[in-house]
């Protein structure tokens, strides 16, 4: 498609296409819902992304919001910073200014978890520097059914197996908000080859050694019998309405059982004792993240040990997730730190 039928469906807002109107309107509403002036807005290369800049562009000229355009380049790949520019410039033939963050820290193991939680310390980073409050992620339904299916595959609980919410806090300044969960990719894709005529593909999602890659190459298969994505989708969008029952109750356990002075917290442990497997897990997960600040839960075997650990007679101390656990009193301690 040609630069200038390009500006006009922006403006348009896909009017052209049915399908694609329609995706536009439904994200619309949920940005209008938020009620917030700017934005920032994570950019990979890949459909998903493409697609939700194309959607944030068409959705200026109805609404008049700033969002900014941010890419992460992890230094992992050999031509990953070449790769950025083509990016760069391809937005630019839309009048869109993408800003390219190179990320300096080596990662070498557990590469896709330590890239993830890089990428989202340097884009809320820009975030509370810009005064944004929300960052938009292009994650769609394919993303959510995956995360869904790795967590099954983990032993995940029901809070686990809720998979992602369209909104949570990354922290107390910034939230993250994914506008296209219930977006399936191949209309991502049509939004980017109509807007920017082509998209690119990371090499690594191909990889067969990251699980990921591995449950979405389980589609085909799964659909051949019958098991389709929109069919799991609906059950975890149930789920996540029980989830939501269970959070308050999670909540009101985490105040009265959690107390966090300086760089330390500390566990009512009588309280903690007295707790079903699932609730120890959450609290032990939310104490750790509180400390980190980190978004995700770790892996639940990683806690269940602990869990045992902590419960035998002889336990002094032990470490998770970058913190150090210890009995203090009547109270399980921990702090950031290793044994």
């Amino acid at each position: 498609m040609s630069k200038k039928n390009s500006s006009v469906n922006l403006k348009s807002g896909f009017k052209d296409y049915k399908d694609l109107s329609d995706i536009f309107i439904n994200f619309k509403n949920k940005i209008d819902s938020l009620k917030k002036d700017k934005y920032v807005v994570a950019v990979s290369g890949g459909p998903d992304s493409l697609a939700l800049v194309a959607l944030t562009k068409a959705y200026t000229f109805f609404r008049k919001t700033i969002f900014y355009y941010v890419l992460v380049d992890h230094n992992i790949r050999k031509n990953s910073n070449l790769e950025a520019l083509k990016v760069k410039k391809l937005l630019k033939k839309a009048n869109i200014n993408l800003k390219i963050f190179l990320n300096k820290k080596k990662i070498i193991k557990n590469i896709q978890a330590e890239a993830r939680n890089t990428r989202y310390d340097i884009l809320t980073n820009y975030c509370k520097k810009n005064k944004v409050k929300v960052l938009l992620t292009g994650h769609n339904l394919e993303d959510q059914v995956e995360t869904f299916l790795i967590r099954l595959s983990r032993g995940s609980g029901l809070r686990g197996l809720s998979a992602m919410k369209p909104l949570s806090e990354i922290n107390s300044q910034v939230s993250l908000f994914r506008p296209l969960l219930d977006t399936k990719k191949k209309f991502l894709i049509k939004i980017s080859k109509n807007i920017f005529g082509t998209y690119f593909k990371d090499p690594s999602n191909k990889s067969d050694k990251y699980l990921r890659t591995k449950v979405r190459n389980l589609k085909k298969p799964l659909e051949n019998s019958g098991i389709k994505y929109e069919q799991i989708f609906k059950s975890i969008q149930n789920l996540s309405l029980s989830k939501t029952t269970l959070d308050e109750y999670l909540n009101k356990t985490f105040r009265e059982l959690i107390k966090k002075l300086n760089r330390e917290i500390s566990i009512n442990f009588n309280k903690y004792k007295n707790l079903n497997k699932d609730t120890k897990m959450a609290l032990i997960n939310e104490s750790i993240k509180k400390l980190k600040k980190n978004y995700y839960d770790l892996r639940s075997k990683k806690v269940v040990n602990l869990i045992n650990n902590i419960e035998k007679k002889d336990f002094k101390k032990t470490s998770l997730g970058g913190c150090v656990f210890f009995k203090k009193g009547k109270n399980l301690c921990l702090k950031v730190g290793k044994i």
